[in-house]
C-alpha cells in the first residue's frame, strides 16, 4: 500500500519567503524533495486556486470565478470574502453560507471531481482542515443549530463549524492575527495523525496570507514561523521529522503568490456591473470591446482580456496583441480558461503593478499585501514534491499526482 500523502497549502506564500526559509520543518521537507517554482491560476485568488488545487482543473471546468462575481440566474452578487465590510455589502448571512456552503453545494460544477470523491470512491479514507473547496460525500452535520448539514471527506474539520470527529482542538476563530487558525490546523493535524486517521490529508494554513495582506509579501515572517509550526506539530505526531517522511509522501505549496500595494482605484466601467476585489476585477457587459478600450486610460488597468469571434483578445494601455499573454506565467491558457468560465465577466481586468481594485465596501490593502492579477509576483508559487516524484508545473497538478501515487484514475470533465 502506498504511502498516506500530505498535501500541505500555505495560503499566500511566495517562492521567495518559502526559498529563503530557515524554519525547520520547511526547511526539512525542502532538503529531502524536489522543488520548482509553479503557476497558480487565473484570477489567482484563493476560492479559484484552491478549487483548482481540488479539483485538477482550471475555472472554466470548476466553474468558481473569482471571489466576488455576478450570478447570472440569481440577479445578485456572490461575495466569498473580500473583506468584512464587503460581505456586509453584499448581505451577512447571505455572504456567508455563499462561502461556507454553497461554493461547494452549488457553485462548484459536478463535471469537476474533488480530490476527496476521486480518492474515496476507491475506497481511502480522506480528510480535510479548513480548506473551503471540499465537497465529499460524507453527510456531516455542524457544532452549531441551525446551520445547514454539508457533504465532505470521511475526516472533516472546518473552522470549528464542522467537525467529524472530536478532537479537543482549540476554537479556530479566537485571534487570527495571531494565528489561532492555523493553531487550530495543528491541533487536529496531530489527532488524525496518532491516530493514522487519513491516507490523504489536505492540511490548508491560511493565517500566512492574513499576516501578508497587512505586512507585504515579503515581510510576514513571524506568520510563517507559525504555519512552520503547524507542520511541525504534524512531524512530532508521529515521532519526529525522519519518522514524518517514513510514514508519509507530501505535497507543500501555496495557492497564489502576492504583491505590495502602492496604489489603490475603483474600476470603472460606465453603467456596466463591475466585480472587483484584491488585484482581479470582472465587467459584465454586452460590449466587450467598447468597456476594454473605455479602460485603456485607467492605470489601475494592466492586461485587460476579453473574447472577440472566438479568440481571446488581450490590451495594455491602448496595445492590442495576445503576445502580451506570453510575459506572464502560462498566460494564454489561465486568460482562456478564465474567460470559459460561465460565472465570469465578458471582460477580466488584471491590475497594474503595484496597483489593486476597491472593493465593494472600498477597503484594500494599501501599504501591504494583494494578489490575483496575471503579473509574476501574483501567479508564481513554490511547489515541493516529497516522495512523490517531480513536482507539477501548476497547482492544476497537484490532484492528479496524489492519485497517481495511489494508482487511482481521475474522471475528465467533458
Amino acid at each position: 500500500m502506498p504511502k498516506p500523502v500530505v498535501v500541505i497549502v500555505i495560503d499566500g506564500l511566495t517562492p521567495s519567503m518559502f526559498e529563503a526559509a530557515d524554519t525547520p520543518a520547511i526547511r526539512f521537507l525542502a532538503e529531502h524533495g524536489e522543488y520548482r517554482r509553479a503557476a497558480s491560476v487565473f484570477p489567482s485568488l484563493t476560492p479559484v486556486c484552491l478549487a483548482s488545487i481540488s479539483t485538477g482543473s482550471y475555472p472554466d471546468v470548476h466553474q468558481i470565478p473569482h471571489l466576488v462575481w455576478w450570478h447570472r440566474g440569481e440577479q445578485r452578487i456572490i461575495e466569498y470574502g473580500s473583506s468584512f465590510g464587503a460581505i456586509r455589502a453584499a448581505g451577512l448571512a447571505r455572504s456567508l453560507r455563499d462561502t461556507i456552503i454553497d461554493l461547494n453545494a452549488k457553485h462548484l460544477s459536478r463535471d469537476a471531481e474533488t480530490i476527496h470523491e476521486a480518492l474515496e470512491s476507491a475506497g481511502l479514507t480522506t480528510a480535510a482542515i479548513n480548506v473551503t473547496t471540499y465537497r465529499g460525500t460524507h453527510r456531516h452535520l455542524p457544532t452549531i443549530p441551525g446551520v445547514p448539514a454539508v457533504n465532505g471527506p470521511k475526516r472533516f474539520f472546518f473552522y470549528s463549524l464542522y467537525e467529524s470527529d472530536r478532537t479537543g482542538a482549540p476554537m479556530a476563530i479566537r485571534n487570527r492575527a495571531l494565528g489561532s487558525i492555523d493553531a487550530y490546523a495543528a491541533s487536529v493535524g496531530r489527532w488524525l495523525v496518532t491516530r493514522d486517521g487519513f491516507d490523504a490529508l489536505v492540511y490548508y494554513l491560511p493565517d500566512y496570507d492574513y499576516a501578508s495582506h497587512t505586512h507585504g509579501p515579503d515581510s510576514a515572517h513571524e506568520a510563517l514561523a507559525r504555519s512552520d509550526a503547524a507542520i511541525s506539530e504534524l512531524m512530532d505526531a508521529a515521532g519526529g521529522q525522519d519518522a514524518f517522511l517514513e510514514r508519509y509522501a507530501v505535497v507543500l505549496c501555496s495557492d497564489h503568490g502576492q504583491s505590495l500595494v502602492e496604489n489603490v482605484a475603483r474600476l470603472d466601467a460606465g453603467d456596466d456591473l463591475v466585480t472587483a476585489s484584491n488585484r482581479a476585477a470582472m465587467v459584465y457587459t454586452n460590449t466587450p470591446r467598447a468597456v476594454a478600450e473605455k479602460l485603456d486610460d485607467q492605470p489601475v488597468a494592466g492586461i485587460v482580456v476579453f473574447e472577440e469571434d472566438g479568440r481571446v483578445v488581450a490590451r495594455r494601455d491602448g496595445d492590442e496583441d495576445e503576445a502580451l499573454l506570453d510575459e506572464v506565467p502560462d498566460g494564454r491558457a489561465r486568460v482562456a480558461a478564465a474567460l470559459r468560465n460561465p460565472n465570469a465577466g465578458e471582460v477580466i481586468v488584471s491590475a497594474a503593478p503595484g496597483w489593486e481594485f476597491l472593493d465593494l465596501a472600498g477597503r484594500h490593502h494599501l501599504g501591504g499585501g494583494s494578489h490575483g492579477s496575471l503579473e509574476l509576483a501574483d501567479s508564481e508559487v513554490p511547489m515541493l514534491t516529497v516522495g512523490l516524484g517531480a513536482p507539477p508545473a501548476s497547482i492544476t497538478g497537484v490532484k492528479g499526482v496524489v492519485a497517481r501515487h495511489f494508482g487511482v484514475s481521475v474522471r475528465r470533465a467533458a
